[in-house]
């Protein structure tokens, strides 16, 4: 998927593991905090849910940036509940129209979403050093051709 940016997990408002394919044009002018990127993604699908009665939102448009999120659940060690895990890619609409993106990207992440709940479910998801290693296996979605 050519036009993707960033990928990355989001859990508690908090960036898990991001993987940056390319600099977005606007990173080129000053840096953008993950940290805040990670709290708005929590917020506004928070926001989404509680508004529109159980409703994930999707995608938002900014200019020519759509951000795409794909959400599930998965389960910490230090909770008996399912908590959201919100998968998010930053992706270039300039040609093409957003719904087809969406599509194609939730085709594209659905495996991976998949993998990453089975990999880290009933895990300790505050210590972030375990999720680096999940880089390869984002890297491997999306950028290695696959074999023949």
């Amino acid at each position: 998927m050519k036009e993707l940016y960033e990928l990355g997990f989001v859990f508690r408002g908090f960036v898990l593991v991001n993987h940056i394919l390319k600099k977005l044009p606007v990173q080129k002018e000053k840096g953008v905090n993950k940290d805040l990127r990670g709290a708005f993604i929590s917020a506004i699908n928070t926001f989404a849910d509680t508004a529109f009665n159980n409703n994930s939102l999707e995608y938002l448009e900014s200019g020519n940036i759509l951000f795409i999120f794909k959400i599930s659940e998965v389960q910490s060690e230090d909770n008996f509940m399912k908590e959201p895990i919100i998968l998010y890619g930053l992706v270039d609409k300039s040609k093409k129209k957003s719904d087809k993106l969406v599509k194609k990207f939730f085709e594209r992440v659905d495996p991976m979403i998949q993998l990453f709940i089975q990999k880290y479910n009933l895990k300790d998801f505050t210590e972030l050093n375990q999720f680096e290693t999940f880089k390869d296996v984002m890297e491997d979605f999306f950028i290695k051709k696959p074999q023949i």
